[in-house]
């Protein structure tokens, strides 16, 4: 993933606890751009150290408020985890293809 990319987002379950600190969450099927990545810090309600280093992602169709937990002032992004690579039509004819590569014709 990059900055600038687009992506669709294939998981929108949030906890209650954690969906409170967000002013917009991202939906399930929609298509978002990537604005900034980083190393993030896992799940705000977990224990220390178990999810550290995760690549969190901020978007630019989404604005939210500043992390709590954050030390200086970042704020609060996704877990790339969410979200997949959207596919164009052109890859998508390309991984088709690279598929047929090698594969026996069929005689009808």
């Amino acid at each position: 993933m990059q900055v600038g990319q687009q992506v669709v987002c294939v998981d929108d379950r949030f906890p209650g606890p954690l969906a409170k600190y967000y002013a917009e969450l991202p939906v399930k099927g929609r298509i978002y751009t990537i604005r900034a990545i980083y190393v993030g810090r896992g799940i705000m309600h977990t224990k220390p150290g178990a999810a550290d280093g995760e690549i969190g992602l901020l978007l630019k169709e989404l604005n939210n408020p500043t992390d709590p937990r954050h030390l200086g002032s970042g704020e609060l992004g996704f877990n790339s985890e969410r979200f997949r690579p959207l596919q164009t039509d052109e890859e998508t004819e390309s991984e088709a293809l690279a598929d047929l590569v090698g594969q026996p014709l069929q005689n009808n």
